[in-house]
């Protein structure tokens, strides 16, 4: 398949999706948009207490010698 024709069957299959309104796109557009960014906090808040906790842990066994 060449690349054109590759193109052309985007753009064909493109024009047969129903698309939603602007009055139903929006809302949910901003729904998933507000559930992105509180699942990105949500994981950074998770990486800071993983790392804080790591770090304590390896200063406290850093002292252990054996």
């Amino acid at each position: 398949m060449t690349p054109k024709k590759y193109v052309q069957e985007v753009v064909r299959e493109g024009r047969r999706v129903r698309w939603p309104k602007r009055d139903t796109f929006i809302p949910v557009f901003v729904a998933v948009l507000v559930t992105c960014i509180f699942c990105a906090l949500i994981l950074s808040l998770e990486d800071w207490a993983a790392g804080t906790l790591i770090q304590q842990l390896k200063n406290l066994f850093s002292g252990i010698k054996g």
